[in-house]
């Protein structure tokens, strides 16, 4: 018999010892598991069986004022992928060359971690149908690949009025943080622009799901429960296609006309009609533009960059409310009614324009748009023939006077303030002042005290005042009607999918401008006089309606003059306030005016009749 000496029944003592606790380890490890975590568990391996996948809503009509459909939607052939997919890069490669992709862009799609890792991502759009039945035929040589219909949106006018419709784009992540409390997740098409993000709640309407129950792999077995999704609601705007269209011809005509008569740079603009009764935006065109039905499946980076290259003009932009310009003399109507009411000058104070004026000292002169003069003048033929030099004396009555008259009542029309346009990204403009010029030029002590030359500028709509051609459109609304400020607004009523009316959009007073009413009805007809026998005479020489309005030239620093023309009509019972504005195109009398005459005929349906420029003497 073999006997163990002491050393070895040790070790073997030691090894039973451990042999028990790893064992009591296991026994006690395995009871919590199958008593006291069972519910714990019971539910992970629930939800690892059954998965909820949504389901997104078919998006809302945009209709015009009319009726006329100006976004809906339309069905789309789709390639998409399961996430899962992602690592099995020969199949990538193969489904590529078929789509014309690279693997690393059908890789961007699918590489959010956010994302439902069993909802199949969209990687291509507008699939040509030879395509789709190949990979049908094919299906085990693209797994995880599924063809699908999806619906996406149409534009059955093309580009028209793209700056007010916008375009979808898909969520980002600071889109879903601020809007964590809905129904929104990684994927997700959401308005970037225009309507499409303004009324994003009312548009998008609201999803629906299928709960399924998977197998181990992840493959759907069964649908347990569904919901179908509620399709958004539509909207109605106050856009009228037709006068749309024509404004967007003419302000694209006008910047071509302005390329060909001595300013090749001109290659922007803005042009609006708008009711001066309610504030409805009739139309709204923005130049240069773009095709909204390129971001349908995702922009690519190379179209993008296009869009956002200076070289383009920004096309992105809506230039009618999200810049702002020097508006010159379209701004001479608040000068006068400052100097008016301030009571600094009446209807025939004299003035003589030589020129050249030297008001605030020979150092420091001051021309008037006409080097040769006007010769004698009052304020009506100033507004009328657009003289600087009468508004330059006016402006500096109103320095001298203190107070900061003028930045008064520019405010009183609404300027440097939004007009609170039911779209985003609206400037505000800027009425510079004593207060803004000391603050921008903080770390200019030189520069911050107010001159009297600032306000001389400020009132023939130069210097550093700033207003889009929106704002201008409202204040010429406001003299038309006598001086209210109606809010502009796009949205006429909303309805559902079904056609019942659920809101109606009632006007919406902003203020009261509180100028006389003897000195607005002065004002009225001298802007009648600038279209009759003033600087707009030649431009609108001949038109049936009658208009009031005032040109307007400004200079903008190392740039061609921008050429501006603001009016209303008919007179006696104003229908249409029109703004047009040609980055770089040269004068208003002779660009502008002529693009809203065109306008104008349009709104009254008349033939379009009138030079499409006229003597560049007409500032």
């Amino acid at each position: 018999m073999v006997r163990l000496d002491d050393s070895i029944k040790k070790r073997l003592a030691v090894v039973g010892v451990m042999v028990v606790i790893i064992f009591s380890i296991l026994l006690i490890r395995l009871w919590s598991l199958q008593v006291i975590a069972v519910d714990k568990y019971s539910k992970m391996a629930e939800s690892n069986r059954i998965r909820t996948i949504s389901a997104t809503a078919s998006r809302g009509i945009i209709y015009d004022r009319n009726g006329e459909i100006l976004v809906n939607n339309r069905p789309s052939l789709v390639v998409a992928i399961a996430p899962s997919e992602i690592e099995n890069k020969g199949m990538l490669l193969k489904l590529g060359k078929l789509l014309n992709m690279t693997p690393d862009e059908i890789e961007g799609k699918l590489k959010d971690k956010t994302a439902d890792p069993l909802k199949l991502r969209a990687i291509k759009y507008d699939v040509e149908e030879n395509i789709a039945v190949y990979v049908k035929e094919h299906s085990l040589d693209f797994p995880g690949v599924e063809i699908k219909v999806e619906s996406v949106r149409n534009y059955p006018k093309s580009t028209m009025a793209v700056h007010v419709l916008g375009y979808l784009g898909e969520i980002n992540e600071e889109e879903l943080r601020e809007n964590e409390n809905q129904e929104y997740e990684s994927g997700d098409l959401v308005g970037k622009s225009g309507i499409e993000k303004q009324y994003e709640g009312i548009l998008r309407g609201g999803k629906g799901f299928q709960q399924v129950e998977v197998d181990a792999s992840g493959k759907v077995v069964r649908i347990l429960d569904e919901k179908e999704p509620i399709a958004g609601n539509n909207i109605q705007l106050t856009i009228d296609s037709n006068l749309q269209l024509a404004t967007e011809e003419a302000l694209r005509d006008a910047i071509v006309v302005a390329r060909r008569n001595g300013y090749p740079d001109a290659g922007a603009g803005a042009a609006l009609v708008v009711n001066p009764n309610t504030g409805e935006i009739l139309a709204m065109a923005s130049y240069p533009t773009y095709d909204a039905s390129l971001f349908i499946g995702g922009i690519s980076s190379k179209q993008w960059a296009e869009l956002n290259d200076k070289s383009s003009n920004f096309p992105l932009i809506n230039r009618t409310m999200m810049c702002s310009y020097a508006p010159g003399s379209v701004f001479k109507p608040v000068t006068y009614v400052a100097g008016l009411m301030e009571g600094l000058v009446s209807h025939n104070s004299a003035f003589d324009c030589e020129g050249t004026w030297v008001g605030m000292g020979k150092k420091w002169p001051k021309h008037c748009w006409d080097r040769a003069g006007h010769g004698l003048m009052n304020l009506s033929s100033g507004l009328s023939e657009s003289c600087d030099i009468v508004f330059y004396e006016v402006g500096y009555k109103l320095y001298k006077a203190g107070g900061e008259k003028l930045q008064k009542w520019a405010r009183e029309f609404g300027l440097g303030s939004k007009t609170d346009i039911d779209l985003p990204s609206e400037t505000r403009g800027r009425v510079p002042d004593k207060a803004w010029k000391k603050k921008f030029n903080e770390k200019y002590p030189e520069y911050q005290r107010w001159v009297p030359g600032d306000t001389v500028n400020l009132a023939i709509g130069q210097g550093d005042l700033l207003t889009s051609p929106l704002q201008i459109a409202d204040l010429y609304g406001a003299i038309a009607n006598g001086g209210i400020l109606w809010k502009p607004h796009l949205e006429k009523r909303v309805l559902t999918a079904g056609g019942e009316e659920i809101h109606k959009f009632e006007r919406e007073r902003l203020a009261d401008v509180s100028v006389s009413e003897k000195i607005m009805k002065e004002l009225q007809r001298d802007l009648r006089r600038v279209a009759v026998d003033g600087t707009a005479k030649r431009a609108l020489e001949g038109f049936p309606v009658e208009v009031a309005g005032k040109t307007g030239t400004s200079q903008v620093k190392g740039k061609d003059d921008f050429a501006w023309f603001a009016c209303y009509a008919p007179i006696n019972s104003p229908r249409y306030a029109v703004a047009v504005m040609v980055e770089q195109g040269g004068h208003g009398g002779s660009i502008a005016a002529p693009a809203a005459r065109r306008i104008l005929a349009a709104s009254f349906e008349l033939p379009s009749t009138g030079p499409m420029i006229v003597s560049d003497k007409s500032r």
